[in-house]
């Protein structure tokens, strides 16, 4: 299910339950793919708060027309990206990928369309590329020269020869809004955790083809501390900089050029309830329903209901967690919910699959009727 399906179905089971009840929706995600998605999806109201999804016309990975989205919730101001719309891994079919020649400028031209609309906060979320670039793509759509020893523009993607990135030309409207990169991954740049040996293999590069992308980012991460001090960025930031900033090696290296420009990683089901404005959907609420499709011990690593939960206790406000499924085995007291409940146990998985919803609004109404008694 969508989280804007499942909020419906909860809804429902409320409803079912208490008919006289008001259900606030708030659709939740945690950065990744499907974020834009769940703002898109439609809240219990009509309020300007709600979001409008703005089609994009970008280039993809590898330079094929492709129409990405974000999600504009204008009375915030916020702009919220999925990289992996531009140019995520699955817009390319297997056979077809080249990791050498994929491209990151898609993201910046969403990024400059959030900027066209009057953006003052970018919520960006990291992960599902093709890239392993470092940003050169990015950085070349918001006004940076990546340029090699000779001084001539390089092609779109890995940019083997990269000898300068030039911010001179730099939209100076990213000076005035605020970036949020929602991304929980840590990686570095470089090295044996970082974008080429980790990831880009998992885009379809080859052993002999990831020791050359790393000596491409290892020339970037340089370059790119010499960019943040340019424009007065502390996102590098570390005794290490560009090279070593935990999260720099996300989506190919965007991360670190990010961070470069003065962006912020935060923790993305954080990032994400601000732009929907969750804590305040919660204050005066009597209780809060969240869940997932498998509540583990996963969940407590800022999964959705971890940082709903988490807002919930903070406004001393209930919580109960529904779930696909419940590891019974683990520990799930950290979460501070009233219970956590199962919605399909022990129903064969295509059956829980196909019956979601219907499962998910029943399992609610349970709930809620055992709560009053």
């Amino acid at each position: 299910m969508s989280a804007t399906r499942a909020a419906r179905a909860m809804a429902a089971g409320v409803l079912a339950a208490h008919p006289e009840a008001v259900c606030v929706l708030r659709p939740m995600a945690d950065g990744g793919e499907g974020t834009v998605a769940a703002l898109l999806g439609g809240w219990d109201d009509r309020s300007a708060t709600a979001a409008r999804r703005i089609v994009v016309p970008v280039l993809g990975p590898l330079g094929a027309g492709v129409e990405a989205e974000l999600a504009w919730l204008p009375e915030r101001r916020v702009a919220v990206i999925e990289s992996a719309s531009a140019v995520g891994v699955h817009l390319v079919p297997p056979g077809a990928r080249d990791v050498l020649r994929a491209d990151s400028g898609g993201v910046g031209t969403l990024v400059r369309a959030a900027l066209d609309l009057g953006a003052e906060r970018i919520v960006l979320g990291l992960g599902g590329t093709l890239t392993s670039d470092g940003g050169a793509g990015l950085l070349r759509e918001l006004g940076v020269r990546v340029l090699d020893r000779h001084g001539e523009p390089l092609p779109p993607g890995v940019p083997l020869d990269v000898a300068t990135l030039d911010p001179t030309d730099l939209d100076p409207r990213l000076a005035r809004a605020r970036i949020d990169l929602a991304c929980d991954v840590t990686n570095p740049l470089l090295g044996p955790e970082g974008a080429a040996a980790v990831f880009a293999p998992q885009k379809g590069a080859t052993p002999e083809q990831v020791p050359i992308i790393e000596a491409a980012l290892s020339r970037m991460a340089g370059l790119l501390d010499g960019v943040a001090v340019r424009v007065g960025s502390r996102g590098s930031g570390g005794s290490g900089g560009s090279a070593s900033v935990a999260g720099g090696g996300a989506a190919g290296g965007l991360g670190a050029a990010l961070l470069a420009l003065g962006a912020r990683m935060r923790p993305g089901v954080q990032v994400v309830a601000e732009a929907v404005g969750l804590a305040e959907a919660i204050a005066g609420a009597d209780l809060v329903l969240t869940g997932e499709g498998r509540v583990d011990r996963q969940t407590l690593a800022g999964k959705v209901p971890s940082g709903v939960s988490a807002l919930a206790r903070a406004a001393g406000v209930p919580v109960i967690v529904l779930g696909g499924g419940v590891d019974s085995s683990a520990d799930l007291s950290p979460l501070g919910a009233r219970a956590v409940h199962g919605i399909a146990d022990g129903l064969p998985l295509a059956e829980a699959l196909r019956r979601g919803p219907e499962l998910l609004t029943a399992a609610t109404a349970r709930v809620l009727r055992d709560l009053a008694t």
